[in-house]
C-alpha cells in the first residue's frame, strides 16, 4: 500500500504478509481520530503555557518547559504521520496540518518526508540517513549519557535543524558514507521541500519580531524555543536508539527495528500516538498510528513477530546503555 509516484513512495515490507483485506482495513484513515490527536496536543500545550505564564517562577516554569517539550515532540510524531500521507485522506488537509505541526517547531515536514522515505526504503543500508543517529549501539553508558547531556544543554540542536531544514548530509556510521537525502527523490518532492524550508524560516523570523515587538520575547524563548532546543533533542535521540539501536540483524525491518512496550504514562511522555509500535510501522507504513496496536495484535496472533524484539522499554534501556560490544552483523 505505497503512496506516491516513483521517488515518492514509502514501501511496505510484505515478506511476512498479512491478508490483504486486513491490511486494507487497518490502513483506513479516520479524520476524526486524526483531528482528536491534533486537538489534544494543542490543548495540552495551551494549558501548560498558560500555567507557566500565570505563575512565572522557576519551580513552575521548569516542569512546564519539560512537559512542553514532550508535547512538541508529539507534534513531531503527527508531522511524521502527515509525511506518510496518513493524517488525512484529503491531500490539502494532510499537507496543511503536517506542515503546521512541523513549522511550529522550526522544521520542514516536506524535507523530513524526503529524509524519512530513505530511512524506510533503505533501512540500515548506506542510503539510510538515520543510521548516523542510531547506528553502532551499544556504545557504553558513558557515551550515550554524554550525547543525551549535550542534547539537554542545547549543543546539538543546530545539527537537527540543519538536517531537517536543508537535508544536510548525514554520515552513516555503519558504512562511513555521507547521505544527502535531497539528491535521491523526485523533482516534485525536492522542490516542495525547498519551498517549505523557506516558509519555515520566514515564519520563525516573523515570530521573533512579533514577540519582541509585544514585549514577550523572553517568554517565547523560554517556553517555546528552549524546550525545542533541549528536551525535544534528547527525546528524538533516545527514541531513535530505542527503535533501532543495538540490533544485530539488518536484513529485514522485523529484526532491524524494535517495538517498545511501556505503561500509558510513559507512552504519553516518550512514545506518543503509538510511535512505540515501530516494527509494525516499518512493516506496514500505510497503517495510521491509531491502528498500530491492532496491527500488532494481528501480527502476533499469526506468529508473524517471531524473532522480533518486542520489549518492555526498561529492557531496551538495558540493551542500549550496555557496555557490551555489538556482535558483527
Amino acid at each position: 500500500m505505497s503512496t506516491g509516484a516513483r521517488g515518492e513512495e514509502f514501501k511496505d515490507d510484505f515478506r511476512r504478509a498479512l491478508p490483504a483485506d486486513i491490511v486494507q482495513r487497518l490502513s483506513r484513515i479516520s479524520p476524526w481520530r486524526s483531528a482528536w490527536s491534533l486537538l489534544q496536543e494543542f490543548l495540552a500545550l495551551g494549558a501548560l503555557i498558560a500555567v507557566a505564564l500565570h505563575w512565572w517562577t522557576w519551580w513552575v516554569v521548569l516542569p512546564c518547559v519539560l512537559l512542553i517539550g514532550t508535547r512538541q515532540h508529539a507534534l513531531f510524531v503527527l508531522a511524521h504521520e502527515a509525511a506518510h500521507y496518513r493524517l488525512f485522506e484529503q491531500r490539502w488537509l494532510n499537507e496543511g496540518a503536517g506542515r503546521l505541526c512541523a513549522t511550529l517547531q522550526g522544521l520542514s515536514m516536506r524535507t523530513y518526508r524526503v529524509i524519512h522515505r530513505l530511512h524506510h526504503n533503505h533501512l540500515y543500508t548506506e542510503l539510510d540517513p538515520d543510521t548516523a543517529l542510531h547506528g553502532g549501539y551499544p556504545r557504553g553508558r558513558a557515551y550515550l549519557a554524554r550525547k543525551l547531556l549535550k542534547d539537554l544543554t542545547g549543543l546539538t540542536a543546530w545539527k537537527t535543524y540543519a538536517y531537517f531544514l536543508g537535508g544536510a548530509p548525514a554520515l552513516n556510521t555503519r558504512t562511513n558514507v555521507a547521505v544527502r537525502p535531497l539528491d535521491d527523490t523526485s523533482p516534485k518532492l525536492r522542490d516542495e521541500a525547498r519551498r517549505d524550508r523557506d516558509t519555515v524560516i520566514l515564519c520563525h523570523a516573523g515570530a521573533l519580531l512579533a514577540f519582541a515587538s509585544t514585549g514577550l520575547l523572553l517568554q517565547y524563548l523560554v517556553l517555546w524555543i528552549l524546550p525545542l532546543a533541549t528536551v525535544v533533542q534528547a527525546i528524538l535521540r533516545l527514541r531513535a536508539i530505542a527503535e533501532h539501536g543495538a540490533t544485530t540483524d539488518f536484513s529485514s525491518p522485523l529484526t532491524a527495528a524494535r517495538t517498545n512496550l511501556s505503561p500509558a504514562w510513559l507512552g504519553w511522555l516518550l512514545f506518543p500516538h503509538n510511535v512505540n509500535y515501530h516494527i509494525e510501522h516499518h512493516l506496514y507504513a500505510s497503517v495510521p498510528q491509531y491502528n498500530l496496536p491492532g496491527l500488532h495484535r494481528e501480527l502476533a496472533e499469526r506468529g508473524l513477530l517471531a524473532g522480533a524484539e518486542v520489549l518492555p522499554f526498561g529492557a531496551t534501556l538495558g540493551k542500549i546503555f550496555s557496555d557490551r560490544l555489538r556482535p558483527a552483523a
